[in-house]
């Protein structure tokens, strides 16, 4: 049997043993999580008849009457994916509002799409429109999410769905994003949907507009504000319909078709700003299909490279200061446009003519095989002699489809 140590020795190795039970304690409480929050599947919400699946992130010390952004994966995603690349928990943990975000999957759409083209679930109270209203119910009366301050985001046919939620919901949504999306009612079947992605729909402003008025109708409220996001070389949703976009909602929120400032933003992006910030249409050369984010540690940064995940900008950043979801309302010009010199009002002329004959008079351009108006970029369809239109011309080198006024 060994010999005991002295009492001294003793005390010693206490001592040791302390301490170093204090250095391991200290190490774990150092390297705990920071965060405890994560993204959470809701059971039941309410109201599916479009069969989603609800999940939820609340930051850790959220509270109640704190904004809410619904956030619409696009085709072959899913929600756990958008939520860890899209860059939108950043700016919700530094806020401290809410996401929710919808899920489908293949037994709605054999790519799990949202169904942006079918009008069972476009229509205000039916499919899939309605389940995303009802999860938006649930986060209000459940969490105290802001009713007021209600967002919807999305990208490709959750982008188009955004549009679908804004149109049908217009009392629901402050304001929305869409990303690589499509004008609401472009389609009604699957069919009109691939013509709509690919190539332009000829459609006048006010008939884009018409199409969100009927949306819910008798309603006479405000309606959202709404960012727009395209790539110059997207070939799936390709840029003809951030255009379509841009005539709708401007129209919606009776603003002209003209920009009224220009800046340059990260990446070359392009933001044009249209009435008193009521619609914003962000332009990304070079750009394929994808929601655009910026992987990085700044302010401005956001987001994880994946597929259809785009390193050029942070568009969660720039739609949370549109939103007003970071202290302010909408930000300052990163890079102003200069004053322009004023010019001569230019007289109202208005043309009818085949789309041949508006281009090679300089009134319109054509590219691959489609007409657009000079300076508004309305669609006009075929380039041929038999497609006519009336153009109206509201500034220099500016003309815009007038079919009721030409």
């Amino acid at each position: 049997m060994a010999a005991s140590p002295p009492a001294g020795l003793l005390r010693i190795l206490l001592t040791l043993s302390l301490g170093l039970l204090g250095l391991l304690g200290a190490a774990t409480a150092t390297t705990a999580p920071a965060r405890a929050a994560s993204l959470v599947q809701v059971g039941s919400f309410g109201s599916n008849p479009g069969n989603l699946t609800m999940y939820s992130y609340r930051p850790d010390g959220s509270t109640a009457g704190r904004p809410l952004v619904v956030l619409l994966h696009g085709c072959t995603q899913n929600a756990s994916g958008y939520f860890a690349n899209s860059g939108w928990r950043k700016y919700a943990d530094q806020s401290g509002f809410t996401l929710v975000l919808p899920q489908t999957g293949s037994a709605n759409n054999s790519s799990s799409c949202f169904n942006w083209f079918q009008t069972g679930d476009t229509t205000r109270g039916q499919g899939e429109a309605a389940s995303i209203r009802s999860m938006v119910a649930y986060a209000v009366s459940t969490y105290g999410t802001d009713p007021a301050r209600v967002y919807v985001s999305g990208l490709s046919a959750g982008g188009a769905m955004s549009a679908v939620m804004l149109a049908t919901y217009p009392d629901v949504f402050a304001g929305g994003s869409i990303g690589a999306g499509l004008a609401y009612r472009c389609a009604a079947s699957l069919t009109q949907a691939s013509t709509c992605q690919y190539g332009p729909v000829s459609k006048t402003p006010q008939q884009w507009g018409d199409l969100v008025r009927g949306a819910h109708s008798g309603y006479s409220g405000p309606y959202p504000r709404v960012a727009i996001w395209q790539g110059s070389s997207d070939y799936t949703v390709v840029p003809a319909n951030a255009a379509q976009l841009r005539d709708q909602w401007t129209n919606v929120r009776g603003v002209s078709q003209s920009p009224t400032s220009t800046r340059s933003l990260t990446g070359n992006t392009s933001l044009k700003v249209y009435g008193n910030e009521a619609v914003r249409l962000y332009e990304i050369p070079g750009m394929g299909h994808g929601l655009p984010i910026d992987p990085g540690g700044a302010a401005d940064q956001c987001g994880s490279a994946a597929a259809y995940f785009l390193d050029t900008i942070c568009s969660a950043y720039h739609d949370a200061q549109f939103f007003g979801l970071t202290g302010g309302t909408t930000p300052p010009p990163t890079t102003p446009t200069p004053t322009p010199t004023p010019t001569p009002t230019v007289p109202q002329t208005c043309v009818r003519a085949s789309n041949y004959a508006h281009t090679t008079a300089g009134r319109a351009y054509h590219s691959g095989g489609y007409t657009y108006a000079n300076g508004s970029d309305n669609a006009m369809g075929l380039w041929n002699t038999l497609v006519t239109h009336g153009l109206k011309q509201t500034g220099p080198n500016h003309w815009v489809v007038a079919d009721n006024e030409c």
